[in-house]
């Protein structure tokens, strides 16, 4: 069965840089059986309706300002898969989940920036899927859940987010790890580990810091949606967890 994966996709910069997260972004292909598709869900496209991409071509979008031209340069040129499209929203419809189709939406630096260390070529096809922060945590995971047997059908379903994403706490120049942003990630390692759905649904009234590290829910959804594919074996194991600019974190959960 093909695992699940949640990546921090930090500052769109990422698929610029060279450091230990994005080598092992850069490798994933070399030790992971080659997916027939991949499913994502990004922090970055917000729908009240659950919304399934299916674009012949994927536009790529670039949803930010400030960073090196080289950025505004690249391209992800993926196809979407219309027929899973179509088997996504039978998924949903099965479990009681209401969802819609778009066919023009592109891909935002949230599912490109990722899936261009991951798949550089744009050879297999996508399904972008939106998230809505105006959910429960509940309902969150039983989204993901709802998707898990494509996970037998060798899809590959990806959350990209950020469990640490407070863009107004950000020192641009530091090297350091805040504590409160660590205190943070140590909690919620510890709950995901231990499968503690109890927890990690009330974790703005559990976990430390969590107003802090977690200002606006958009960028942790996408943790609970991969971790919702997971249920039936219920084994999460992070693969790499670390910080820039002091507090933005970069972690690497599978989920199997």
């Amino acid at each position: 069965m093909m695992p699940s994966y949640f990546f921090a996709h930090g500052a769109p910069s990422i698929v610029l840089e060279d450091n230990e997260y994005a080598q092992l972004l850069k490798n994933f292909k070399d030790h992971t059986p080659r997916p027939k598709a991949i499913v994502l869900f990004s922090a970055h496209w917000e729908e009240p309706v659950q919304t399934v991409g299916a674009a012949e071509t994927y536009d790529t979008i670039y949803d930010f300002g400030g960073f090196q031209d080289e950025l505004y340069e690249m391209t992800y040129p993926a196809k979407s898969d219309r027929p899973l499209s179509g088997q996504v929203q039978s998924l949903f419809l099965k479990h009681g989940i209401q969802s819609v189709q778009n066919e023009s939406r592109g891909l935002d630096h949230g599912a490109w920036a990722v899936l261009k260390l991951l798949y550089p070529d744009a050879d297999i096809p996508v399904v972008a899927l939106s998230v809505n922060r105006n959910l429960p945590n509940e309902q969150q995971y039983k989204i993901g859940k709802a998707l898990a047997e494509l996970r037998e059908q060798d899809v590959l379903i990806i959350g990209s987010g950020g469990t640490v994403h407070n863009l107004g706490r950000l020192k641009w120049q530091s090297e350091g790890i805040d504590e409160w942003a660590e205190q943070f990630d140590n909690w919620l390692q510890s709950k995901l580990e231990t499968w503690d759905t109890e927890a990690l649904f009330q974790y703005r009234e559990l976990a430390p810091n969590a107003q802090e590290a977690v200002p606006t829910s958009e960028h942790f959804i996408p943790l609970l949606l991969a971790m919702g594919t997971g249920d039936s074996n219920r084994k999460a194991k992070l693969l790499h967890r670390s910080y820039q600019y002091g507090s933005l974190s970069l972690s690497y959960w599978e989920f199997n």
